[in-house]
């Protein structure tokens, strides 16, 4: 197909970086431009995909649909003031930090729904900061929240076992999603 045919009315004319002259006229390129032009767009297009991507894998986990009691209002205010929700924008996924196990638990008082589990560095180098990410679905698949377990130093070789306060109704929540980042020292 002819570069005509792709963007209008095209015309390649020799320009002053061809040794040729310029015309004037906002419909005509030169070769070298139309070349360049197509060349950056393709490595633009290109190297998103050439990338590591930053976001983490999850894991899926299954809610038990239990007929917990909801929390107080003063057990929620509680329950909020010690829920995490922001994410740390530097943390990334890391190979060395190892989603060990997770499970669902409905606890009495301010905790409620929780997700549990076990992380690991499995690495000889220390960790400066590690981020759990749970993320609750209802029966329908609808998205209800975003919730999280931070913490510091994880020293090379060793686990730390967390638990992510969910401030969505332990009736509500089917269903999990997990994910692990952190920050290299």
């Amino acid at each position: 197909m002819s570069p005509n045919r792709l963007f209008g009315r095209v015309s390649f004319q020799s320009g002053p970086e061809d040794g040729g002259e310029r015309m004037n006229g906002s419909d005509h390129i030169t070769r070298r431009r139309f070349v360049a032009a197509c060349s950056g767009g393709a490595v633009a297009a290109l190297s998103g995909c050439a990338g590591a991507s930053d976001e983490p894998t999850y894991q899926e986990g299954q809610a038990n649909q239990t007929n917990a009691s909801q929390r107080t209002a003063e057990q929620m205010l509680v329950a909020e003031a010690l829920a995490t929700t922001e994410t740390n924008q530097r943390a990334n996924p890391l190979q060395s930090l190892t989603l060990e196990t997770h499970e669902y638990v409905v606890q009495d008082g301010y905790k409620g729904p929780t997700v549990q589990g076990v992380v690991s560095n499995t690495d000889d180098s220390p960790i400066e900061y590690a981020e759990v990410r749970v993320r609750v679905y209802n029966a329908d698949g609808a998205h209800l929240g975003q919730y999280l377990s931070t913490t510091r130093d994880i020293a090379p070789n060793s686990r730390w076992k967390f638990g992510v306060i969910i401030l969505s109704s332990a009736s509500d929540i089917a269903a999990y999603d997990i994910a692990v980042v952190g920050i290299p020292e």
